[in-house]
């Protein structure tokens, strides 16, 4: 969706907020970790820059909180990563806390 700021620029707001739970399709478009905290970062901007009407800065804002819980997403991925591999690699007979 795209909305207008004061300036008569594009605002390009990829969809609503909404529930937390996904579908396996839309697990499967999520994007990339560094691709959604850009785009949140770009967000912020333009947030704070202001001249948005209400509309556009709750539109902006419901985008912002999908991409903050995309990022939630991978990193609580990437600990579990971490942690099975360290797991494992205590298991296997290394030092315990020792890096790989």
């Amino acid at each position: 969706m795209a909305a207008k700021d004061s300036a008569g620029d594009d605002v390009q707001v990829n969809g609503k907020g909404g529930g937390k739970s996904q579908s396996a399709s839309s697990k499967a478009a999520r994007p990339a970790y560094e691709q959604a905290r850009d785009e949140l970062a770009e967000l912020v901007k333009r947030l704070e820059a202001g001249g948005l009407t209400l509309e556009q800065s709750l539109q902006l804002w419901e985008r912002g909180e999908e991409l903050a819980a995309t990022c939630q997403e991978w990193l609580e991925g990437a600990r579990a990563r971490l942690a099975t591999t360290m797991t494992r690699h205590d298991d296997s007979g290394g030092e315990p806390g020792a890096p790989f």
